[in-house]
């Protein structure tokens, strides 16, 4: 988070979706479908973009077992609805449910001291899936880069990183496993994160059934094998639109490589930046920037820059203004990922995420609310330690 980061949907009903965050996508309508897709294994699939909320069900009395990680190392709010992964849900008040490991489903929830508890959803797990399913938990959390020791470095080179810093700690990049990562993101290409969440949803219905919490229905994600058997015409029924045939390509592309897909795609975690990018753009409806925030999100690639139109902006306001009224171009591109590399080091992904962020009209509100009642805020000019510029 080196260099990186619309087509109009014919609809029934309009209707405005907010732009996304992370890959940020340009607001479009959620098509209104009722086509039946055949039916793929024992049942026929809904169609998540008609009819995306499973059936609730209460929620049962949760049992927390602390993570020992505090609030400046892992904030819920500010890692998983911030457009890193679209399979997570909130399931309650600071508490967000999702799958590690492929198969351990789990429930993660900010204590009151700050602190994460997480909950296993299952009543049969042994000690030693249990022992697994925690280092699955801990793996994609990153928990082995400290944040507090990360950001302590950005903000020793940056006093704008440090003033966000102190009102956006906690903003963690997640460890996503390859082939997850690569079909949400292919999903969010020139897309709204409603309309992304309600694709990975339909992809996830593929996978073996975990369970249900907060009303959300979680399942494996599917193998490489599964969704080999899904045709580009039931994606498209689904409402994948033109997406539907990356998908597929992508899959048969994968399945053709030496050792199997999901192999050569945990290889390029062990190659340089410039590597992945190339390889992961060798696969349909994989570009630049969707190369680069896979690389990010799950190949330990922590220099990888997305760079769109709003980590372009970003850049021009606080690291090379002399690009401002420019149009981005490849070329600009790679000089707005090499600034936040020069900047930032190789952790400059992570700074980004975080600037990010605080571009996010919900954070833009708080911290113009935080800033406006500190005593210093009259000193602070554009360029130097600053409130958000409000667009």
């Amino acid at each position: 988070m080196l260099s990186l980061r619309t087509l109009p949907i014919i609809m029934k009903t309009p209707r405005t979706i907010p732009s996304a965050p992370s890959t940020p996508p340009s607001p479009h309508s959620l098509p209104s479908r009722s086509t039946a897709l055949r039916t793929l294994s024992s049942k026929i699939p809904r169609n998540i973009l008609t009819n995306p909320t499973p059936t609730t069900q209460e929620q049962e009395d949760l049992k927390w077992v602390a993570l020992n990680l505090s609030r400046s190392e892992l904030y819920l709010p500010l890692t998983f609805p911030t457009g890193q992964t679209f399979r997570w849900k909130q399931t309650g008040p600071i508490q967000y449910t999702g799958v590690v490991g492929r198969s351990h489903l789990v429930s993660l929830k900010q204590l009151d001291n700050g602190d994460i508890g997480y909950h296993f959803h299952s009543t049969t797990a042994s000690e030693s899936k249990f022992a697994a399913a925690r280092e699955a938990l801990l793996d994609f959390l990153n928990v082995g880069i400290s944040l507090t020791e990360v950001w302590e470095s950005f903000k020793a080179s940056d006093s704008r990183f440090a003033e966000l810093a102190n009102h956006l700690e906690g903003a963690r990049v997640l460890r996503q496993e390859p082939l997850e990562c690569l079909i949400q993101f292919i999903c969010s290409s020139n897309n709204n994160i409603k309309r992304i969440t309600m694709m990975v949803d339909f992809i996830s219905s593929l996978g073996n059934f975990l369970g249900t919490v907060g009303g959300f229905e979680f399942y494996e994600f599917p193998s490489l094998e599964r969704l080999a058997l899904v045709s580009e015409q039931e994606l498209r029924a689904a409402g994948f639109g033109y997406r539907a045939k990356y998908i597929v390509g992508t899959v048969e592309a994968l399945k053709s490589k030496p050792g199997g897909g999901a192999e050569w795609l945990a290889a390029l975690r062990k190659v340089d930046l410039p590597e992945a990018i190339v390889s992961l753009c060798s696969l349909p409806g994989v570009g630049p920037k969707v190369a680069a925030c896979i690389s990010l999100f799950s190949l330990d690639q922590h220099h990888a820059i997305p760079v769109d139109t709003h980590v372009w902006k970003i850049a021009t306001r606080y690291l090379l203004p002399e690009l401002a009224g420019t149009s981005l171009t490849p070329k600009i591109s790679n000089r707005v990922a090499n600034a936040f590399v020069s900047t930032y080091g190789k952790y400059a992904g992570w700074a980004q995420t975080l600037l990010f962020i605080a571009e996010l009209p919900s954070q833009k509100a708080l911290l113009n609310s935080k800033e406006e009642k500190s005593p210093d805020s009259r000193k602070r000019k554009l360029g130097g330690i600053t409130k958000v510029p409000k667009e």
